[in-house]
């Protein structure tokens, strides 16, 4: 049973050390793919005002 406890010691001290890491990698990815949305919208809008302007219509 003391071998158990101290194993759920252990478990619980890694996750407590564990979480704000992971916490920061979760919040990086959200990031990286807002940055990612907004490259490829502003991308579209560019090849959308470039064939507007072959077909002569003004962006």
């Amino acid at each position: 049973m003391n071998t158990f406890v101290n194993l759920l010691a252990v478990a619980f001290l890694f996750a407590l050390l564990a979480l704000p890491s992971l916490i920061g990698h979760a919040r990086d990815l959200r990031i990286d793919r807002q940055i990612r949305r907004a490259q490829e919208a502003r991308a579209a809008e560019a090849t959308l005002a470039s064939a507007q302007n072959v077909f002569g219509r003004a962006a």
